[in-house]
């Protein structure tokens, strides 16, 4: 089996193509990290059997690719975009894997690539890609309404800082250094804000790049932040998520 790997981090296209190679035998025809050089390289060649292709690439969106060059090949998507946004994908044979791959995921995605009859038309392929765009699009939200004494506000979440939790309550603290109380969990706003603007550090976090004033190594490899606004002395970076923080703030 043929196969093109389009996938902008080098440790997670590293990891792919292990865990690829442990369930089949395939010849991986090229690994490229940009919509530019992807599209160069479907123009010259006959296509693969099957592409594995990240949804943010170091140049742009990988849709952007289907815009400038005909993909006849059958697509898994790889992403770190939440289960919420990504129903939209499973359309017309189109499959896609949450960030860390899942060795028995992508087994299933294998499975599903194996029943086609016939690979996607390209017609079918940017129907799909059409809709999962206008998912992705919407999906993020914009601002929040919090009640400040008797009265409503509708917040933008430009105007947020970073959201924490506290005694089982959630706040978001915005530049004017003020918290409102939100009616949603952490979990919850994990996948309604934008990933590109907003990290989940740990259990009690979810941080702005730009709320961030400081970073400072911290014991077992872990990075503790300085937040704008904030006097919190303890806000951690997660051991487990420090590399993928890193990835975040070096994009």
């Amino acid at each position: 089996m043929n196969i093109l790997i389009i996938e902008d981090e080098p440790l997670a296209a590293e990891r792919l193509i292990s865990l690829i190679k442990q369930q089949k035998q395939v010849n991986v025809l090229g690994q490229f990290d940009t919509v530019t050089r992807s599209v160069d390289w479907l123009k010259k060649n006959p296509a693969p059997d099957l592409i594995f292709m990240d949804i943010q690439l170091a140049d742009g969106l990988s849709f952007q690719i289907f815009d400038q060059v005909t993909v006849s090949a059958p697509v898994i998507f790889t992403t770190a975009y939440n289960e919420y946004a990504l129903k939209a994908f499973k359309v017309n044979s189109i499959e896609y894997l949450l960030k860390p791959v899942d060795a028995d995921e992508l087994r299933a995605a294998f499975a599903k690539y194996e029943t086609l009859t016939g690979k996607p038309s390209p017609d079918k392929m940017m129907e799909s890609i059409t809709y999962a765009m206008q998912m992705l699009t919407k999906k993020y939200k914009e601002r929040f309404v919090v009640k400040v004494g008797e009265h409503l506000k509708s917040i933008e979440v430009g105007e947020i800082l970073f959201f924490f939790s506290l005694e089982k309550t959630t706040f978001a603290q915005t530049t004017d250094a003020r918290k409102h109380i939100l009616d949603f969990t952490l979990d919850q706003l994990d996948g309604l804000l934008d990933p590109t603007r907003y990290f989940r550090i740990n259990r009690k976090y979810i941080v702005r790049v730009d709320a961030i004033k400081d970073m400072i190594s911290h014991t077992n490899s872990r990075i503790k932040l300085v937040l704008k606004t904030s006097d919190d002395e303890d806000v951690i970076v997660a051991r487990e998520r420090v590399q993928e923080f890193k990835d975040w703030l070096d994009k």
